[in-house]
């Protein structure tokens, strides 16, 4: 597909939310008021807006490659430092997704450059729960599992960011959720390990 095509794409777009609403771009261009930060996968078939339900403005997203939050990526925690400090958002929600190909890879072999040192943390959630996952029958089943305990483990560093202790200390209203999509049927699951201050 030709980029001329997203470029067309976003005429009609536009055109037509005008059409829905003629005020939608002008309150767009008003402070943005969140109550929820998403962090989530790079994966193109997990489109956090969508799959929620809401509309731009209303959900803040960070995105990278296994939903990873880790302290010596200045782009995830300045994102939620950004998110708690100035958007005041009430709900952290670290989503992770069935069939993420970071996740499997943290099951295989080793891989060159940036993408090797960044699948290294999801190799480390591997490894914390190594006697689980040998246990798991099936490679399916197994990378299954660590999508889901990916997900929890980002859950507990997303507490352990400076910026969310902090507001915790101040009692500024503040939870983290832990989700996982599932690319077959489109659900979200609760994975119940919501935090609030530690």
């Amino acid at each position: 597909m030709p980029l001329s095509t997203l470029l067309s794409n976003n005429r009609a777009w536009a055109a037509d939310r005008t059409r829905q609403d003629p005020n939608f771009f002008q309150r767009l261009c008003g402070l943005q008021t969140p109550e929820y930060l998403w962090i989530g996968c790079a994966d193109s078939r997990v489109p956090a807006n969508e799959i929620v339900g809401l509309a731009p403005g209303e959900l803040f997203v960070h995105r990278n490659i296994a939903n990873v939050v880790s302290p010596d990526d200045v782009n995830c925690v300045a994102v939620v430092q950004y998110a708690i400090d100035v958007l005041k958002v009430k709900h952290v929600i670290v989503t992770g997704h069935y069939g993420c190909g970071g996740v499997e890879a943290a099951l295989g072999a080793q891989l060159t450059g940036p993408l090797d040192r960044w699948i290294q943390h999801v190799r480390d959630v591997r490894s914390r729960h190594m006697f689980e996952l040998e246990r798991v029958p099936d490679h399916e089943s197994r990378w299954r599992r660590l999508c889901e305990l990916n997900v929890m483990e980002q859950v507990n560093a997303v507490c352990q960011v400076e910026s969310v202790r902090a507001a915790w200390r101040r009692n500024q209203p503040l939870l983290v959720h832990g989700w996982i999509y599932d690319l077959r049927d489109g659900l979200l699951q609760d994975l119940h390990v919501t935090r609030s201050a530690v």
